[in-house]
């Protein structure tokens, strides 16, 4: 069985996966009070729900890049 290393590059390149990922749920929230015309504390007030969006764009990620390395294999 192969074993899985994690190298300090492949781990700053999921740090800033993930960082990415806060930004674009932070943005869509800021969109959603503008939008809707809400409170401005409902950004801090709703942290749990942007951490778990967070987590979902993360994993969405995850998925799509094993997608685009399974597809890459396949070619070769």
């Amino acid at each position: 069985m192969k074993d899985i290393l994690l190298t300090v590059k492949r781990q700053k390149t999921e740090i800033k996966v993930f960082c990415v990922c806060i930004v674009l749920a932070y943005l869509m929230n800021i969109i959603a009070i503008i939008a809707y015309g809400t409170s401005w504390s409902e950004l801090w007030t709703q942290s749990l729900w942007m951490l778990l969006i967070t987590c979902g764009f993360y994993g969405l990620s995850i998925v799509l890049r094993l997608l685009y390395y399974g597809i890459r294999q396949l070619r070769k």
